[in-house]
């Protein structure tokens, strides 16, 4: 099925093809017709699927049809649990956008940054996308008003609500209006989720598409028992015994993804660290340097990984193990994507044995271990 065939314009279709996308993945083929129908929906499917081309293009397009609205006065809002994420899906909207006839404005707004850049931002908005807590703060300076939304999306409204933005999303909802289209879109369907589903949305279109083993079968995951001291010293060997150009380090917290780079930079490896504590300028930089091919090793916690999408990284190393493995499959899932195989290296000291062998029934695969400590 082409994208000719999903009701969108020639000056999209000729954008898509610009960007070399030819084919619309599953998740796109279903929503983006419901949307350009102005129907609610609820999409639920892995990350790396497509959801955010299949909702921005219909938008778009349905956007144009809206203009001559009040100044501040948004017409498309869609809020996102983290900073990096609210970027990323600002520049799909950027990216698309221009060969469009009109000229639509997209503004991201989130905090860890001066807020009156975003105030003086706003004039002729039409798309905003925005953390909850900023978007609140910018509402009560009268920066931006919500009485014209006429469509709202919550992207990864599952990791939303596990962040605990549940009464912040309470108050947004209260300021907008009752007539709108609302679009969730979500990697797993929680109770939570379920619960403002059936609040939020009116006889929605329900998309459900999950399919991670299949994006799994991409990856060639390996797991190397290594005690905690030698974590370090064998993470240096794999990058340079590998000649690894572009890798992803997950590490379980802050202080441990600072060490990690520290001891990186000492032994001559260029490494960057994306985390809660770091400013925006500073996580953009390094997320930007290492998209780019720039910056060789990048080192994250599990939240800052909502706004790597990377379609052909070739390297994902897990410094230590995540608690869920729902959140290790999305770990490893930054690679193996856009049809492109990738490589999954998990670090497991004997006290995490148990546990992965844990992460590998629920994954329902078998993980191939060696003995490192003899390697080195």
């Amino acid at each position: 099925m082409p994208f000719t065939s999903l009701g969108l314009s020639p000056a999209l279709t000729k954008a898509l093809v610009d960007q070399n996308f030819t084919v619309p993945t599953p998740i796109q083929q279903s929503v983006i017709p419901a949307i350009l129908a102005h129907k609610d929906v609820l999409a639920i499917a892995k990350t790396g699927s497509g959801k955010t081309a299949s909702y921005v293009l219909p938008l778009l397009m349905n956007v144009q049809k809206t203009f001559g609205q009040k100044n501040r006065h948004a017409n498309v809002l869609v809020l996102v649990p983290t900073r990096e994420l609210a970027e990323q899906v600002k520049n799909v909207f950027i990216t698309f956008s221009q060969p469009l006839p009109e000229s639509i404005k997209t503004l991201a707004v989130y905090g860890g940054v001066s807020i009156n850049p975003q105030m003086m931002a706003m004039q002729g908005i039409n798309i905003l996308v925005a953390t909850p807590g900023r978007l609140l703060e910018l509402v009560a300076s009268n920066a931006v008003h919500l009485s014209a939304i006429e469509t709202l999306v919550l992207d990864e409204a599952d990791k939303m609500l596990n962040l605990g933005f549940k009464e912040e999303l309470n108050k947004i909802l209260s300021l907008l209006p009752e007539k709108r289209q609302n679009i969730l879109l979500s990697a797993t369907l929680s109770k939570d989720l379920q619960h403002i589903h059936q609040i939020l949305l009116h006889d929605p279109v329900v998309i459900k598409i999950e399919a991670e083993e299949e994006s799994l079968d991409l990856i060639n995951q390996v797991a190397y028992i290594v005690s905690e001291e030698k974590k370090g010293p064998f993470l240096r060997y794999l990058i340079n015994h590998h000649d690894m150009k572009q890798v992803l380090v997950f590490a379980s917290s802050v202080h441990q993804a600072d060490a990690i780079v520290n001891k990186l930079r000492k032994n001559n490896i260029d490494a960057k660290a994306i985390h809660s504590k770091k400013s925006q300028g500073a996580r953009t930089e390094a997320l930007q340097h290492f998209k780019s091919g720039k910056l060789r090793v990048l080192v994250a916690t599990d939240l800052m990984a909502r706004g790597i999408d990377i379609n052909f990284l070739p390297f994902v190393i897990n410094y230590e193990l995540p608690r869920s493995p729902k959140d290790y499959v999305h770990r490893i899932g930054r690679t193996g994507r856009a049809e492109a195989a990738g490589d999954a290296i998990s670090l497991v000291s004997q006290q995490e044995l148990h546990h992965f062998e844990v992460i590998q029934k629920k994954m329902g695969k078998k993980v191939n271990l060696i003995d490192g400590e003899n390697i080195l």
